[in-house]
């Protein structure tokens, strides 16, 4: 047993971090104090406003322990690290784990290229971004390999240069071809040269130098020349509109500000490179109930700089947060050289963040009504059901259908909607043993059985090694039983239930003449339910969804069965023999017209098995 009284005596005065565990040992809670001792105790005293939710999660915690590290410095990389591992309940988390594509010129090549990097390395190449478009950034690529004819090989060169052809490029004018030698090295990196200028904003020269291609092309009533340089001068034209100038003194910047309410915030940043608004993007933050802004910004910069590869100049934030010196020394650390967090309070840069801010608002309520419309949707859909038949409580929805074409390849499909979306993980499909002709009844009978026994027994042996909770698609029972069918397809769940002994509601989703859902069975009657509603907009999906996943499937084992080959009927020729066969002559005809010495050509077919071919295609059969 865990003893608080003595467990807290025992705190250093030392920076570190600690870590609440429930009652389930559970890790709830991280958090970095610069006094452990101090800091610890601190949330088992009674201290009146610290808010509910704090509150709440010191009613959980079973017990704690902690870390003690050199500094604060070190607390907030481990409270960062530990947070990513264990995703504690009671922390503010940054929900999106995005990486930024960035644009890479790779300088420590004899012949650079340029191309498409999702991580920021510590070598000779030269980096811009990160970009919050992966589609911006190739387009970009693509028109920088076009304007300067660069290389976009792998080829090691000048080590290679002669050994193959040129590629496609060369032919379309898209590369000079260094592989060849057509280009010198110094010319190639006149051709990097102005790239780089390019990708540093720099697109005066260039419109310039198009401008005049492609008016010496029209004047030369070159037409296809003049649209070729039309179409690059509207690319780059189009690049150089969207970078949008934000700051003369060309530093780089993220501007951050944030909307909450009760439940959710939404921190909007404003990403500036070299005095440009490249971007912006937005990020969730869960569990921020009893939390201001202060301190779920602090906790998006600790989370969100930990993780990203480029760390800009300066930080710009709508508010003080705490322990803004450490984490300077920390961003500063990582980056390689000195980075600011300020506040704005006057000015442009204040606008900046008020923009933030405004973006931030914008996308948390609009967020708000996609979810009210989900919400609708999913949940709201289960409650009109759940009221329809009158049950307390509905979660959990499983749907099962069969599919067969006369009998052949009976299978049987189960699929499963939690708070009305779909569970794609706990799908389950059947192949029926016990029925052989179109008996849909007995199908289903046997595709029941056998999905409650297997969760039966999965249950009684987590029970026998004392776990506690459920887990997998067959150890969870549903709330309710979908049907596909009216009282016949009922009659057979209830009774694989009565002599399973489990009390599960069943409920059957009927069709009209045009194969249309039109009503629930339930309780031996037939239940109109709203075309209009949502609840039946629900049925209907899971209707679909158990149909179109048991066609699927049956779909798919009649391809594999169409695979089987006449050849192999064929004593001595198995799926390598009849591989060699098709690749050799490209068809059964071929094969069944073949000679035996034109079928012993085949190194895979010895003069037995070739006979044993020629003579299969020309004994008749017998009456």
């Amino acid at each position: 047993m865990f003893n608080f009284e003595e467990e807290l005596k025992k705190l250093p005065n030392s920076p570190g971090v600690y870590l609440m565990h429930d009652a389930g040992d559970t890790i709830i809670y991280v958090g970095k104090a610069v006094n452990l001792h101090n800091r610890v105790r601190s949330y088992f005293r009674k201290i009146v406003g610290r808010g509910p939710q704090i509150d709440k999660m010191v009613a959980q915690i079973a017990r704690f322990e902690y870390i003690v590290t050199d500094s604060e410095l070190e607390a907030l990389v481990l409270e960062n690290n530990l947070i990513k591992e264990y995703s504690p309940k009671y922390n503010t988390m940054l929900k999106d784990d995005k990486t930024y594509p960035y644009i890479k010129v790779t300088m420590g090549e004899e012949y650079p290229r340029v191309l498409f990097s999702r991580e920021m390395k510590k070598d000779r190449s030269k980096y811009f971004g990160p970009y919050t478009s992966a589609a911006s950034v190739k387009d970009t690529i693509d028109l920088m390999n076009k304007l300067y004819q660069l290389k976009t090989c792998n080829r090691k060169l000048p080590r290679d240069i002669g050994l193959e052809r040129p590629c496609l490029n060369y032919h379309i004018k898209q590369c000079q071809a260094p592989c060849q030698g057509y280009i010198s090295k110094e010319e190639y990196r006149t051709h990097i040269d102005q790239a780089l200028d390019f990708l540093n904003g720099n697109y005066k020269p260039l419109l310039k130098d198009l401008e005049e291609k492609m008016t010496n092309a029209s004047e030369n009533l070159d037409f296809e020349e003049a649209i070729h340089y039309r179409d690059l001068y509207n690319s780059v034209k189009s690049v150089a509109q969207k970078q949008k100038i934000t700051d003369s003194a060309g530093e780089d910047k993220d501007i951050l500000a944030l909307a909450k309410d009760e439940a959710d915030a939404v921190v909007q940043v404003f990403f500036v490179r070299d005095g440009k608004l490249i971007g912006r993007e937005h990020f969730y933050m869960t569990h921020v109930e009893g939390y201001g802004t202060a301190q779920i910004l602090l906790d998006f910069v600790k989370q969100f700089y930990a993780g990203t590869p480029y760390i800009p100049k300066e930080l710009m934030l709508q508010e003080e947060i705490a322990d803004v010196e450490i984490l300077e020394k920390w961003l500063s650390s990582r980056k390689g050289s000195r980075v600011y967090i300020r506040v704005p309070k006057k000015g442009a840069k204040e606008k900046l963040v008020e923009l933030a801010a405004q973006n931030a608002h914008l996308i948390l309520s609009q967020d708000k009504e996609r979810i009210k419309r989900e919400e609708g949707r999913t949940i709201g859909a289960v409650k009109e059901i759940a009221a329809l038949l009158d049950l307390e409580h509905v979660s959990r929805m499983e749907a099962f259908d069969i599919s067969n074409i006369s009998g052949f390849a009976n299978v049987g499909s189960m699929v499963v909607f939690e708070r009305g979306k779909a569970k794609r993980s706990d799908y389950r499909k059947f192949r029926i043993q016990s029925v052989s002709g179109p008996d849909d009844y007995a199908c289903m009978k046997e595709v029941l059985t056998r999905r409650f026994i297997h969760g039966m027994e999965e249950k009684e042996e987590l029970n026998r090694k004392e776990i506690n909770h459920e887990f997998g698609s067959f150890t969870k029972f549903p709330d309710l039983l979908l049907m596909d069918g009216g009282r016949g397809q009922v009659n057979i769940a209830l009774q694989v239930l009565e002599e399973l002994h489990l009390d599960i509601p069943v409920c059957g989703m009927v069709k009209d003449d045009n194969h249309r859902t039109r009503g629930l069975y339930y309780h031996n009657v037939e239940i109109p339910i709203d075309t209009h509603s949502e609840g039946f907009k629900l049925i209907t999906r899971i209707q679909d969804e158990a149909h179109r996943f048991a066609i699927e499937y049956h779909r798919s084992l009649r391809s594999k069965a169409q695979v089987k080959s006449v050849l192999d009927e064929i004593p001595g020729v198995g799926p390598a023999r009849r591989k060699a066969l098709m690749r050799h002559f490209g068809s059964i005809k071929e094969v069944k017209e073949a000679t035996v010495e034109q079928l012993c050509q085949v190194p895979e077919i010895p003069e037995h098995i070739g006979r044993q071919i020629y003579d299969f295609f020309r004994v008749e059969p017998e009456e």
